[in-house]
C-alpha cells in the first residue's frame, strides 16, 4: 500500500492499494465485521429482540401512540439491515413506517454505572445497553 501525498486541498490522506479493483470497494473493505463487531451484533440482536440484556426506553412520542405493543413488535422483528443503514454492523440503529409514522430504535452501550461509553460493547460483564424506541422527529 501506498501513501497519497496529502496537500491543502486534500483534507486526508488516503490509503490505496496497488490494485485498482481492490479501491473501489476500500470503505468497504475496512468495514468488514470481526468476532468482536459480530458479539456485538448478536447482543444488541438479543437485548432489541427480547428486551432483556439492556434498558429499553420509550420517548413521549412513542408513548402517546394509539398501538404502542404493535410499534414495539415492529422493533422486535426488525431486520433490514444493510451496509447503508448498517455500516459498523453492529445492528445498534433501525429505522421504518409504523402506519405512516417514522419510527427510530437506536442502542448505546454504557459501562455498568452509566457514566461514560463501554470499554467493550461486546463484554456484557462491562457493559449496559440502553434501547432508545422514538419517533424520527424526536431525533
Amino acid at each position: 500500500m501506498q501513501l497519497l501525498q496529502e496537500s491543502w486541498t486534500q483534507p486526508s490522506p488516503k490509503w490505496r492499494n496497488g490494485n485498482p479493483a481492490l479501491n473501489q470497494g476500500l470503505p468497504k473493505l475496512l468495514q468488514m465485521p470481526d468476532a468482536t463487531t459480530t458479539k456485538i451484533a448478536a447482543l444488541n440482536d438479543h437485548a432489541r429482540r427480547s428486551f432483556t440484556g439492556c434498558r429499553a426506553v420509550i420517548t413521549q412520542g412513542v408513548q402517546a401512540l394509539d398501538d404502542v405493543p404493535s410499534m414495539l413488535d415492529q422493533v422486535r422483528r426488525f431486520d433490514a439491515f444493510t451496509p447503508d443503514n448498517d455500516p459498523y454492523g453492529e445492528h445498534d440503529f433501525g429505522s421504518f413506517l409504523h402506519g405512516d409514522i417514522t419510527i427510530f430504535w437506536k442502542i448505546d452501550t454504557y459501562d455498568v454505572d452509566l457514566q461514560m461509553h463501554s470499554p467493550d460493547p461486546s463484554d456484557p460483564a462491562v457493559t449496559t445497553r440502553v434501547l432508545t424506541i422514538m419517533l424520527a422527529e424526536e431525533y
